[in-house]
């Protein structure tokens, strides 16, 4: 296993796949909301 010492990870890999989670989050979460949407305008 790697050593690992305190404050010397590289930022940029974590903020980047944040950025790709909250993203995707957003998309589904938008999906979900057209659906719904959807599914109460036909099944009425």
């Amino acid at each position: 296993m790697a050593e690992y010492k305190h404050g010397e990870m590289e930022m940029t890999e974590h903020y980047e796949t944040f950025d790709g989670f909250i993203r995707a989050s957003t998309r589904v979460v938008g999906v979900v909301v057209v659906l719904i949407i959807l599914m109460a305008i036909f099944w009425t």
